[in-house]
């Protein structure tokens, strides 16, 4: 496969990843235009291994990851669920949807990524590991604490840990 068909058939999905990551369409796109550039020049490389799409992820992981680091002044959401909307209220949805984002992207790096990965990319536990540099069992360990944290800032009792 060449980078350009690489792109065109995954360029959008990389282009999602980025903005669940980063929350922000502008930083999505520097996100993913720094990492395609970087997977262009290793391009020859990086289309020998088993899964080319797993290896640019984890680049996209790691790139959001490193700009985190780098950042002094880190913004946290610390506002809290809008009230429930009423029925027909499709405003009131975006907004929980919207505070939904707020709290996961108050979450630290290794947990929102196994979030996004894993409930809006639908990637299983071993991918996922794949991607992130890590066991499976790890990717179950931060997904857990992802979720009791989001639940414990939502006011939701934590469950037994199991996947809903």
């Amino acid at each position: 496969m060449t980078f350009e068909e690489y792109v065109g058939s995954r360029g959008p999905a990389l282009m999602r990843l980025a903005r669940l990551l980063t929350g922000d369409e502008h930083r999505a796109e520097d996100l993913t235009q720094d990492v395609l550039t970087r997977a262009y020049v290793h391009w020859r490389r990086i289309a020998r291994v088993d899964r080319p799409d797993v290896y640019v992820r984890r680049m996209l992981v790691n790139a959001n990851n490193s700009w985190w680091r780098r950042r002094t002044n880190r913004e946290l959401a610390t506002a809290d669920f809008a009230e429930r909307p009423q029925h027909g209220d499709l405003g009131g949805e975006t907004a929980d949807r919207d505070a939904m984002w707020r709290l996961i992207l108050g979450l630290p790096d290794r947990q929102r990524a196994v979030l996004v990965l894993r409930y809006y990319e639908d990637l299983d536990d071993a991918t996922i590991a794949q991607i992130l540099g890590c066991s499976p069992v790890t990717v179950r360990t931060h997904a857990m604490r992802a979720l009791n944290n989001l639940r414990e800032r939502h006011g939701v009792p934590a469950t037994n840990g199991s996947r809903p």
